[in-house]
């Protein structure tokens, strides 16, 4: 029982890295799971999470898109609403 296991992502940590660095990314953790299936490595989402977390990297909320705020607050429109909204 225990010892030490070997990390199933460090041969992809490269790939990992550029994806989730990538300007254009938002990419999530489930989304990154099914990528690399899709090359063939089937990976947990804990041993995702694990990895980013051993990286330093995590996603955080900004206000412009209003995913930390309160239930009841809203950010202000972006610069395309207030273009093709009401003036």
């Amino acid at each position: 029982m225990g010892g030490h296991r070997p990390i199933i992502l460090a041969g992809q940590r490269a790939w990992l890295l550029s994806r989730i660095n990538a300007p254009d990314s938002d990419v999530t953790l489930r989304g990154l799971q099914a990528e690399l299936a899709g090359r063939g490595i089937i990976v947990s989402y804990g041993a995702l999470w694990n990895f980013v977390h051993r990286e330093g990297l995590s996603y955080k909320k900004n206000r412009i898109r209003d995913r930390a705020g309160s239930p009841g607050h809203h950010a202000q429109a972006g610069a395309m609403e207030k273009v093709s909204g009401q003036d």
